[in-house]
């Protein structure tokens, strides 16, 4: 039996409508929708072959338990009798921090699956959370609870009527839009300039993005929070600032000011690369638009100064007028209201501190990069079990060496997943989960509850396949750990009560799925209590139901959540971070500037460290990730393509195959980062890959991470590389004794 559904993507921001054939409860066939109101017949390749990745005979079918080295199937019933045991113990014993939580990217593009894992931590009492976003976005969510009153209020460019745009740190035609749901990404770069609009990418290397559209302009890495000085200063002497909205919704004006006074584009262009008559260039051109947009990713954000980056870019937005105008930067509305619910009932709000560091919380999270330093490091409120759902942090976290340590010291290591990753390795317990193909679901939080799409629509879909084995969702084995270690989720016995009778009274949503939680139940209640009609209405839009349309001229004077209601230019906090930090900075850059400086660099098939479990994504050529230099670099150092190179950072060294690549600027190199599965014996495809972790050259603990916004420096690394040296029979190998974890020499070599 043949039958079509109509869903949509899961995987990232862009959420993809998708036409997906099922033969036999088996995909056959994944396409673009065509008809979908919003993505209008687009896909990329990782969506189009995602369930050859779910169809792996790797798949976690049933609950995993592991004594020693060895793995053995359980049942679901002694896998939570034995999770719940250890945490009863532990927290009898410790108190409830000392149980955490680690958060992956995977369980934030689902509605359930992030409310129900926070419910199962606040049922056990543990303000112990870590999420992904410390490794990616945090700067964002840190600034904007500062400028903006709530953390999830993130403005972003209206892509579709701008005049000028200029992109830092970004590659929207291999990442898509982080923060915004845009679809065919390629297609709305190249419309912009066919409208005869302004477009402009600030970056190390001259990206996919910038080579179809728009002007490209190289900078150094770290030196993004340089160029935002300058470009503010200039921005000011050329008499581009707004006065009157400035005057009337805004505070901190004097005090930016001041702070850019010195900050001239001939002081910094030694260390941005970027001439002082190209930066006056670009804010003449941003400055003139009848609408205009600074906007910033990754590149920025895991640098050294990401969130004072993005503060400054947020200043400019808004003193220049564009923030909240038509062709500048919006601020969307979601089905509700969420950013004042969240602030009135203090939802993403919580002022706890870190144990070691204190560091603050950032949307309810302390900074990944502590967390090797809070399970290792004795006293109270000590790590010492640990829940892992939808991620893989022995992968994406810095310093995943010293991590892999601390994780061994655990006294329990529980994951939730489809995959048995390098993390659930380590792990006591591996709970196999359904796919996104195999649960109901809306679009995630950033579209439905804040609006965060440059084409607002909602969709609802069902599961296009059943569970297989014993998998279940992420939302009914929370509510079952919750019971079986002695607690209510939420910390409410009514809510716990009132799920477990719901599960009797309306079943789940597919046959087969004992105790499962009536998930199109409880996504039914959540539209209608936000006034959207049924979730069974829904569903007979399935290309999606379109909304109304962005306003401007709706947040400023109105929305912003500050106590005065008015957009904080200089929040003390920051301001003080950068009077005290920035010309120590500046220094130091410039005493390092002969180093190089390692980024990260993206593919479409393989930039998620998930996909290299697909043949048809690694293949026989992309077996490895490469070191990508400047030519001119890769021969001063004597290095051809394919030799090897050791690549040394301060905490660690690497060894890995070169590529020259011209389209990099002298001085930066590029190692693509989700690599190094060789500890991932259960991923018959991702395990016989040969790639290094670029991960591990990044520092964790309280001294390397953003003071801000608890951020590792995931990007802008300084290493020193040489030819390879020594025995290659571990090269590539990614065990502890290789040369790829060996220690950093004290006294490393320059380039």
């Amino acid at each position: 039996m043949t039958e079509t559904h109509h869903t949509f993507c899961r995987i990232c921001e862009a959420l993809c409508g998708l036409k997906v054939t099922v033969e036999d409860q088996t995909v056959v066939q994944i396409e673009p929708d065509a008809e979908h109101v919003a993505t209008q017949g687009y896909s990329c390749l990782k969506g189009l072959k995602q369930h050859k990745l779910y169809d792996s005979p790797d798949r976690l079918l049933y609950p995993i338990k592991r004594e020693g080295d060895e793995f053995s199937r359980v049942s679901w019933d002694d896998a939570l009798q034995g999770i719940g045991q250890k945490v009863r113990q532990i927290r009898k014993e410790h108190g409830p921090n000392s149980v955490a939580m680690y958060v992956g990217t995977a369980a934030g593009f689902g509605v359930l699956h992030p409310v129900f894992a926070q419910g199962f931590m606040t049922g056990l009492g543990s303000t112990n959370m870590y999420a992904s976003a410390t490794q990616d976005c945090s700067n964002k969510f840190a600034v904007a609870r500062q400028v903006y009153g709530f953390p999830f209020t993130q403005p972003f460019p209206d892509i579709d009527n701008t005049d000028c745009l200029i992109i830092v740190g970004a590659n929207p035609a291999i990442s898509k839009w982080s923060f915004l749901q845009v679809s065919n990404p390629i297609q709305r770069l190249k419309a912009i300039t066919k409208r005869g609009a302004k477009l402009f990418f600030i970056d190390p290397r001259r990206t996919e993005s910038a080579k179809v559209a728009g002007e490209h302009l190289f900078i150094y890495p770290n030196s993004d929070v340089f160029f935002y000085l300058s470009f503010l200063h200039t921005l000011i002497k050329e008499g581009y600032a707004n006065p009157q909205r400035i005057e009337q919704y805004m505070t901190g004006y004097p005090e930016i000011s001041a702070l850019v006074e010195s900050w001239s584009p001939e002081r910094t262009a030694e260390i941005t690369g970027i001439s002082p008559q190209d930066l006056r260039r670009l804010v003449q051109a941003y400055g003139e638009a009848k609408g205009a947009a600074l906007y910033c990713s990754t590149g920025v954000n895991m640098g050294k100064h990401g969130a004072l980056a993005f503060w400054l870019q947020e200043c400019i937005n808004a003193v220049s007028g564009n923030l909240d105008k038509r062709g500048g930067t919006l601020v969307g509305r979601g089905v509700m209201d969420f950013p004042r619910f969240g602030k009135k009932h203090g939802v993403l709000m919580r002022d706890a501190r870190s144990r070691v560091g204190d560091f603050p919380s950032v949307n309810d999270a302390f900074p990944g990069g502590l967390l090797a330093d809070e399970i290792l490091t004795p006293g109270k409120g000590q790590i010492r079990a640990l829940f892992v759902t939808g991620g893989n942090p022995l992968l994406t976290m810095a310093n995943a060496g010293r991590l892999r340590e601390a994780f061994q010291d655990l006294e329990l290591l529980v994951t939730l997943d489809i995959l048995p990753t390098e993390t659930g390795h380590l792990a006591h317990y591996q709970l196999p989960c359904t796919s996104p193909l195999q649960r109901p679901d809306l679009p995630f939080i950033f579209p439905l509850m804040l609006g965060l799409q440059s084409r607002p629509y909602l969709q609802a879909t069902r599961a296009v396949l059943p569970a297989q084995g014993e998998q279940r969702d992420e939302a009914s084995i929370y509510m079952d750990l919750a019971r079986a270690c002695g607690v209510s989720l939420f910390g409410s016995r009514i809510a716990q009560k009132l799920l477990e009778w719901s599960m009797k009274v309306h079943g789940p949503d597919q046959p087969g799925l004992p105790n499962a939680v009536p998930q199109e139940k409880l996504l039914n209640l959540l539209l209608r209590l936000t006034r959207q009609g049924s979730f069974r209405k829904l569903l007979q839009s399935p290309h999606g139901r379109p909304r109304p349309d962005h306003q401007e001229e709706n947040f400023l004077g109105k929305r912003v959540l500050t106590e005065d209601g008015k957009l904080h230019l200089a929040p003390p906090t920051l301001l003080q971070h950068a009077q005290e930090h920035l010309e120590s900075a500046f220094s130091a850059a410039l005493q390092d500037k002969h180093r190089f400086k390692l980024i990260t660099r993206r593919a479409i098939t393989t930039h998620n460290s998930w996909t290299h479990n697909i043949e048809d994504f690694v293949g026989e050529r992309r077996r490895t990730n490469y070191l990508y230099m400047n030519p001119q670099d890769a021969e001063a150092l004597g290095l051809q393509d394919d030799e090897l190179a050791d690549v040394t950072s301060h905490t660690a060294t690497v060894r890995v195959p070169i590529k020259r690549l011209d389209e990099l600027m002298q001085g930066v190199v590029a190692l693509p980062h989700g690599w190094g599965h060789q500890h991932a014996k259960g991923l018959r495809v991702a395990s016989q890959t040969q790639g290094v972790n670029v991960n591990l050259l990044a520092a964790d603990g309280p001294e390397q991470l953003d003071r801000l916004s608890g951020m590792a420096h995931l990007t802008g690394i300084s290493v020193d590389i040489k030819p390879a040296q020594g025995p290659q029979a571990h090269t590539w190998s990614g065990l502890p004794e290789s040369p790829e974890t060996s220690k950093t020499p004290s006294s490393p070599s320059t380039p």
